[in-house]
């Protein structure tokens, strides 16, 4: 086990102490100028001043850092579409030009256009793809990823795009965490019903899901365009009487996904830009994580999710990218978080709660997300004297190193 001490940080930012839900002063942030990391293994041991801490542990292998630089948990994106194949750039285009769509999807694009593309691809391809993307988030800073399914909808598509997720896992340092979406539309090649489609997928794809440990959460659109809640609840019930956590696409043109979420004890409810005052209430008397993707909002050019609002209210705020190949295809995280800042007037404390420890929870991971005792050696180092700099430089200013489980794993540098 390699025992490291790493600093001295200009700032050390720990989100320690911080609540779980509600609205956050950057007031609240503790911040240990001339900080340190003794690290033991994949886990923080101690943070605090680097002097007292390179005393107490005089035996320690030293990182030592020359120059100004501060460090942040490592970023934890809680929402994604990454493993796919295709490209919908005529989808943007066409919307831009003032398409629906309904009309998007006759022209032959829309999701089932991914779906044909995510088919057509072979393992080994969408394993590179996926490994791509997740590199390339890693970069950002950002170390724990969820990965949907959904563009397989049917058990063996679906099978295989879980796979692939998982063996780019392998394949990264990023933590990739898998979530099932076979719930995403029903397949146009499915001669049923949707609630015929559903239960095709609970009989048939849930049991191997679980014999083979390749997820441990239920994803679902509840959307005019997808299911609707009559449809989607005995589904859902079905996935949480075997065990899996659920989680909801919600609110995201009309309302009536997230008061299931919150009837159901969901982890967390995403999207929710069309959550109206009674939504938010109920959001914010419940344990269910607010989810807010505003490239989705940028790329289709709808409202942002009602974060301040939110915040105010009481509820529990994380802040993901959506990258998908659709609606979102950004891909950057501290981008889209501070976009939404400036649209919600958000802290930043409250945007680095919303990529940090808050999004950790909307994945149930309580070892990550904070720089303290006991949790996982995760953090970014950023090039500047100010954490500020961060959301000030929207995505521009780039971390230069970043850890993953006390090793450094990327380096400009390298």
């Amino acid at each position: 086990m390699k025992n490291q001490l790493i600093g001295p940080f200009k700032q050390l930012l720990t989100m320690r102490n911080l609540p779980l839900k509600g609205a956050l002063q950057d007031s609240q942030l503790e911040i240990i100028s001339n900080g340190g990391i003794y690290v033991e293994g994949e886990y923080i041991v101690e943070v605090g001043d680097y002097d007292h801490l390179r005393e107490k542990y005089s035996e320690a292998s030293t990182v030592v850092l020359y120059g100004e630089y501060i460090a942040v948990p490592g970023f934890i994106d809680c929402h994604t579409h990454i493993a796919f194949a295709g490209n919908r750039a005529n989808d943007f285009a066409l919307r831009n030009a003032g398409s629906s769509y309904l009309e998007i999807a006759a022209a032959g694009g829309g999701i089932w256009s991914t779906v044909q593309h995510t088919r057509a691809c072979t393992m080994e391809t969408l394993i590179e793809l996926t490994t791509s993307r997740a590199e390339y988030l890693l970069q950002q800073g950002v170390t724990t990823v969820e990965v949907k399914s959904g563009y397989g909808l049917n058990v063996e598509e679906e099978l295989k795009t879980l796979c692939a997720i998982k063996a780019a896992g392998a394949h990264t340092s990023v933590d990739l965490i898998t979530t099932c979406l076979a719930a995403h539309m029903k397949p146009r090649d499915f001669e049923g019903s949707a609630s015929e489609y559903l239960e095709y997928i609970a009989t048939n794809l849930f049991p191997l899901l679980k014999t083979e440990d390749l997820t441990h959460r239920i994803d679902a659109f509840i959307e005019e365009s997808a299911f609707s809640v009559e449809e989607i609840q005995p589904y859902l019930s079905r996935a949480q009487e075997l065990g899996f956590d659920i989680t909801l696409h919600a609110d995201q043109f009309t309302t009536s996904g997230s008061k299931l979420a919150v009837a159901m004890g969901a982890v967390s409810a995403d999207h929710l830009e069309a959550s109206t005052s009674e939504e938010i209430a109920l959001l914010s008397q419940s344990d269910v994580v607010a989810v807010a993707l505003p490239a989705a909002s940028l790329g289709l050019g709808c409202a942002f999710t009602p974060a301040r609002a939110l915040l105010n209210a009481g509820a529990s705020l994380a802040i993901a990218t959506d990258w998908n190949p659709g609606s979102a295809p950004m891909g950057q995280l501290v981008t889209s978080a501070s976009i939404l800042a400036s649209n919600q007037k958000l802290t930043n404390a409250e945007v680095l709660a919303a990529i940090t420890y808050r999004a950790a929870h909307a994945l149930r991971l309580a070892d990550r997300g904070r720089l303290v005792t006991g949790q996982l050696a995760d953090f970014a180092i950023y090039p500047t004297d100010n954490y500020q700099n961060i959301t000030y430089q929207q995505g521009a200013l780039q971390p230069q190193f970043v850890w993953k489980r006390g090793e450094l794993v990327y380096s400009i540098t390298s």
